[in-house]
């Protein structure tokens, strides 16, 4: 199995510890006046999405994650499970509700997705960073309410709830950023 020096972390660095992956989401190198440097670090398990605080000396290894990100067709969703498809190898992976997290709001069957795998075994999937979505449902716009930036819940047709602006209505296709779940703009058919 691979390991990192101290002097190889840096953010985004992939680690393992007691036998569960982490993400360095924050290092910092300390010199004290008499001693020994150190690493602080912030790391993000990849399973559980908590976050503990690390601290290494200089010249200690940590070991490598076996982390492997591959582009994963999604399928379908049956109850709270959702299904999906290797892209180059046609195995299909089934992922609970807690393991795609908020990601559920913008599935659409067979969309392309990045998936997590942690010794083969799928643990997170983050969907495109865009993706365009049809309101099923939201309340009638009020005109001459145009003037300010005025909201509105509608419901897509993944069945998440999102808000936009008081101009959208039923049926209209409308891009969203997946990493904040804003409304982006309306899209053309």
């Amino acid at each position: 199995m691979a390991s990192y020096n101290t002097s190889e972390f840096r953010k985004g660095l992939k680690i393992q510890l007691d036998g569960e992956p982490y993400l360095m989401i924050e290092c910092n190198f300390v010199k004290p006046g008499k001693g020994q440097a150190l690493y602080k670090c912030k790391l993000r398990n990849l399973i559980r999405n908590t976050v503990i605080d690390r601290t290494w000396k200089s010249g200690d290894s940590v070991e490598a994650a076996d982390v492997e990100e591959i582009a994963a067709q999604f399928l379908y969703r049956q109850g709270d499970h959702f299904i999906f498809m290797n892209s180059e190898t046609f195995e299909q992976y089934d992922l609970t509700l807690d393991q795609v997290d908020e990601a559920w709001k913008y599935l659409k069957e067979g969309m392309i997705c990045s998936m997590l795998l942690f010794n083969n075994n799928p643990i997170g999937v983050t969907p495109p960073n865009h993706v365009v979505l049809r309101v099923e449902y939201c309340e009638p716009g009020v005109r001459g309410n145009t003037a300010t930036n005025v909201t509105k819940p509608a419901r897509v047709e993944t069945g998440a709830e999102l808000t936009v602006p008081a101009f959208i209505e039923i049926n209209d296709l409308i891009k969203v950023d997946t990493r904040t779940g804003e409304y982006i703009e309306r899209v053309k058919e």
